[in-house]
């Protein structure tokens, strides 16, 4: 090879170190970006040198790693996001419940203190009202919540399309690219890694490479979302379960609608909403529902036993709704109806049921608690018109029409029972202050000093009433530690997640990051490299003038 060839080669080799660092130093704060490394080796005709590769820093399993603890960091965060709402809405010492029971219950003591006395009675009335207007405002803010949580997940569901169908999209790119130059451009492989980080940030995604160097991308159950250069898109659609709460689903070979369980998603912020409405809202909603039925079923039982100033026995105070029984959307029973009734409402609980007809027979119902996935023992009875009947748990369920095997319906006790608690009496002079002597009695003396019954009801505050295991206040505040404890750890181990984020994230970028210190050198070096090849050329160009000149 001439001094001239080895020189140029030199030059061309310096050219592109140098356009390298220098797309490197211009792409410092580019997100995404990968340093790149100019490889030199020796030229196979021997003497000169050659470019081998323009090498990206990219390790994959560091990469890896710091995408899943992305992911768990973005699914905290979202956690924590939504559970701080309730938190800071429960423990508010001034619009919290336990101030307004208080002042009920202290109501009824003035009440107790002058049963005839029109202003105390007016005084129980509006406490009363201020009371149940603030159960129905945390259980409207908790719906909100709810309606809020459905279009989080719809978003997600658009953003996690549109991303799987560039990766697709940028998987064909590569591939032609490597078809044409024998090389994937650099550029388009970090913006495949920048997109595949980004998915993991919203959802929990497993990442296989294909010979060729396609990417494969499923979530949790194995679902494919990016195969090659084709994505498979996920629907956010109304619960089979309960249509007014959106999941996440996919459509097989057949069209068909497969509902992806919540447990599917962990990761991402998806799964963060996901686990925080299955952890923490539904469960509080349930337990805000258990108080509101527990206070108006009590005091209405204890209301009944007294009298008014009109000499007759209590009426219900408080209104009490039904449970929600929802069928589910694939049931194909004809005119199956599922009626609840509270029968002991100490024996309600907060958790939802899965109640599975498995035929032949009219009670052949298998009932599942959702909370702990444990099969609850029912007693099967008729009631006067024939109808199969299911008692558990403080409620229950009679059954009317014709469910075939497999029908199922979801049970869910408490969750808006909140809501729809009002107080029923307008009048005063209806509290039954007074005790019932002779209830068997058509009619009884009006007895206005009479203040026994009012005492029974204020002492309600205190009895163990709510789960037949803790008084009213005891029950709002395990509520109220729950969540902060609840938000306490979620905020713990976001802290300590995002600490190993920021750990792997200092390995990913010693290793793919720029150095302006680093490629600052390098110009110097690259620059002397050009300058020292550009001379041997000179001095080639001399030598071929001397020997010309010989001549």
């Amino acid at each position: 090879m001439s001094l001239f060839s080895i020189g140029l080669s030199g030059l061309s080799a310096a050219q592109t170190a140098l356009q390298t660092t220098g797309s490197n130093i211009s792409n410092v704060y580019t997100p995404g970006y990968n340093r790149q490394l100019t490889l030199l080796g020796e030229s196979s005709t021997g003497g000169g040198v050659q470019v081998n590769d323009v090498q990206r820093q990219f390790n994959t399993y560091v990469a890896s790693q710091l995408n899943e603890a992305k992911g768990s960091s973005s699914a905290l965060q979202a956690y924590s996001t939504q559970i701080s709402q309730i938190d800071n809405l429960l423990a508010d010492r001034e619009a919290g419940l336990a101030p307004l029971m208080q002042n009920f219950f202290s109501s009824l003591e003035d009440l107790a203190s002058a049963p005839s006395d029109p202003a105390a009675r007016q005084g129980v009335l509006g406490t009363a009202e201020t009371l149940t207007a603030q159960f129905r405002s945390f259980d409207s803010y908790l719906d909100d919540m709810q309606s809020g949580i459905n279009g989080k997940i719809r978003d997600e569901v658009t953003q996690i399309n549109n991303s799987a169908d560039q990766v697709a999209k940028l998987n064909r790119e590569i591939i032609l690219a490597k078809a044409k130059t024998g090389e994937a451009p650099n550029s388009l492989l970090d913006q495949r890694d920048k997109m595949v980080a980004e998915l993991g940030q919203r959802v929990g995604v497993k990442l296989t490479v294909q010979d060729g160097g396609s990417y494969n991308l499923t979530i949790g159950n194995g679902q494919p979302l990016v195969a090659g250069n084709r994505s498979f898109p996920l629907e956010a659609v109304g619960s089979a379960v309960d249509p007014s709460r959106t999941v996440v689903a996919y459509r097989d070979a057949s069209n068909n609608v497969i509902e992806l369980a919540e447990s599917t998603f962990d990761k991402g912020t998806l799964g963060g909403l996901m686990t925080f409405r299955s952890e923490s809202l539904d469960k509080t909603q349930n337990q805000l529902g258990q108080m509101a039925l527990n206070l108006a079923t009590e005091f209405n039982a204890q209301h009944a036993k007294g009298l008014d100033l009109n000499g007759d026995p209590g009426k219900a105070f408080f209104s009490i709704p039904s449970a929600k029984v929802i069928p589910n959307a694939g049931n194909d029973g004809s005119g199956v109806t599922v009626e609840v009734a509270f029968v002991d409402s100490a024996k309600v609980s907060t958790s939802d049921y899965d109640i599975r007809y498995e035929g032949p027979g009219a009670a052949d119902f298998v009932i599942t608690r959702k909370d702990s996935g444990s099969q609850v023992n029912a007693t099967a009875g008729t009631d006067a018109n024939g109808d199969p009947t299911l008692a558990f748990d403080g409620v229950e369920l009679t059954v009317t029409g014709s469910p075939v095997p497999g029908d199922r319906f979801e049970l869910q006790p408490t969750r808006d029972l909140a809501g729809g608690v009002d107080v029923e009496i307008t009048d005063g002079a209806e509290i039954a202050a007074a005790e019932d002597t002779d209830p068997s009695s058509a009619t009884d003396p009006v007895s206005k000093g009479d203040n026994r019954n009012a005492l029974e009801l204020q002492a309600l505050q205190s009895r163990n009433i709510v789960g037949g295991n803790a008084s009213l206040n005891e029950a709002y505040a395990s509520i109220v530690s729950d969540v902060g404890n609840r938000t306490n750890v979620v905020k713990a181990n976001l802290s300590a997640q995002e600490g190993l984020t920021e750990q792997l994230t200092a390995v990913q970028q010693s290793e793919s990051g720029v150095n302006l210190d680093e490629e600052a050198a390098n110009l110097l070096r690259f620059q002397q490299y050009y300058q020292a090849n550009a001379k041997v050329i000179d001095i080639g160009t001399r030598v071929l003038d001397a020997v010309l000149g010989l001549r």
